[in-house]
């Protein structure tokens, strides 16, 4: 599919959900990079969440975090530590509870309407961030078999010098994406239109190659032919 370059992209907004360990925050950094896009990593959000209320200790947690999410500037997120072990094991008992979820719901309604071309990735995304008002061009769903997940979720931690088994690893992303799904606010599903990303069976370029066709689709359905990406 060629375009003549010579008419801008306007907006796009891009959801990508799925499970632990799937790729979809390699494939929302790629297609980011490609298409110029604001990325939000609602995980981080967590993170910070666990990260203030772990640091602080305030005695009102949810007007505490309201305040801190109103002034927080999302770049700066970066400079901090976000994943440390205790950090992470928090975040996950927090992301559960329906009023952080809110907290963290709303920042991201209010960046996906300041920033108009923008993909946003985590687990629910499509289904409650920007499911209306405003609404995704396009969704993806990244799916991993188990064992190919934990595997490289275990290659990712010996990186980082954590000592931990892949029989450990294996269970512990199970767990997670057991309580995502089950979850009772906010649950991990699937949306009807989104796009499957296996990335068990698809490699880095063909993951990209798949998500680009998907986009472009609609890039030309809202543009015409005659569209920029820049």
């Amino acid at each position: 599919m060629k375009f003549k370059k010579n008419k801008k992209i306007i907006s796009i907004r891009i959801a990508l959900d799925g499970y632990s360990a799937s790729g979809k925050s390699l494939g929302a950094k790629l297609i980011s990079k490609k298409y110029k896009l604001f990325l939000l990593n609602s995980g981080l959000l967590y993170r910070y969440a666990a990260y203030l209320l772990l640091k602080y200790k305030p005695k009102k947690k949810i007007s505490f975090l309201k305040k801190k999410f109103q002034q927080l500037n999302y770049q700066s997120l970066n400079k901090l530590n976000l994943h440390a072990q205790e950090i992470s094991n928090y975040s996950a008992i927090i992301a559960k509870q329906k009023k952080v979820r809110l907290i963290s719901k709303s920042f991201q309604k209010k960046f996906a309407k300041k920033f108009k071309k923008i993909a946003i990735e985590g687990r629910d995304i499509s289904t409650k961030i920007l499911n209306k008002n405003p609404c995704y061009d396009v969704a993806f769903f990244f799916k991993c078999n188990l064992d190919v997940a934990a595997k490289r979720r275990w290659k990712d931690l010996k990186t980082s010098k954590k000592e931990v088994s892949l029989q450990e690893v294996k269970k512990s992303l199970k767990k997670r994406n057991e309580l995502d799904v089950k979850r009772r606010f906010s649950p991990l599903i699937q949306s009807k239109d989104s796009i499957v990303i296996r990335t068990d069976i698809l490699n880095k370029r063909e993951m990209v190659q798949k998500m680009s066709k998907e986009i472009e689709k609609k890039l030309l359905l809202k543009y015409g032919r005659n569209f920029k990406r820049k």
